[in-house]
């Protein structure tokens, strides 16, 4: 499902304030990548980037926006490129307090962040903290973008019938109906896929609505989709 080789930066998910990339845009998995720009008034404009994949241009994709203020682990499991971008641009990585295990595997300085991403203006959401599955996984609100790392998706693999975002296989029986439901954001960037960028608080209640319901759908569909058939 994740593609090894020479990565190709693939823009995703263009906004006035944010923009995202996918660097191997043939990988089953559609690791995806997001910068989101924070007017600065003394100087260009911060760009926070989450969970980043490295590939060729990106830096200069990441100069239209401003200049890099940190780079964000919005998953145990999304150390990915962090800290070889952080170390490129001279910023430190930022983990959520909470996430226990992450910053001691990340190759550069790393700051902690509780409620608020530093100065952003992104809260923080604590989507999942459990043990059994191992998995903690931090979302980003500022009132009109909502970042899910991993909770929510689009790759074809989250998806069930007829839905634009789908809940992560592992957790079609538990969804995050707690920490997502009922934020209404103008858009949702996620981890794996493209985002949805018209009618994004429909999107995340129809996920979270039929998740259980349509798991059966899409468990046959992925089995299929192994087997070949």
């Amino acid at each position: 499902m994740k593609e090894d080789g020479e990565p190709e930066l693939h823009e995703i998910d263009r906004f006035d304030r944010g923009v995202g990339w996918i660097a191997y845009p043939g990988e089953t998995m559609e690791r995806a990548s997001h910068a989101l720009a924070v007017p600065n008034e003394e100087s260009d404009d911060d760009v926070w980037v989450i969970d980043p994949v490295d590939a060729p241009g990106l830096d200069d994709l990441l100069a239209e926006f401003g200049s890099v203020a940190g780079v964000v682990v919005g998953l145990d499991r999304h150390k990915r490129d962090a800290a070889t971008l952080a170390t490129r641009h001279d910023v430190p990585v930022y983990v959520p307090e909470w996430m226990t295990g992450v910053a001691e595997e990340i190759d550069a300085p790393v700051e902690q962040f509780g409620r608020r991403l530093a100065d952003s203006g992104f809260e923080s959401i604590r989507i999942r903290d459990s043990t059994l599955p191992p998995w903690q996984e931090v979302g980003l609100f500022d009132g009109e973008t909502l970042v899910v790392p991993e909770s929510l998706g689009s790759a074809s693999y989250f998806r069930g019938d007829r839905e634009r975002l789908g809940v992560h296989p592992m957790l079609r029986l538990t969804p995050p109906r707690t920490s997502l439901s009922g934020l209404d954001p103008d858009r949702v960037l996620v981890g794996h896929g493209v985002g949805v960028l018209e009618d994004a608080g429909a999107a995340i209640e129809d996920a979270l609505a039929g998740s259980r319901r349509k798991a059966p759908g899409l468990y046959a569909k992925t089995l299929r989709s192994a087997l070949g058939i």
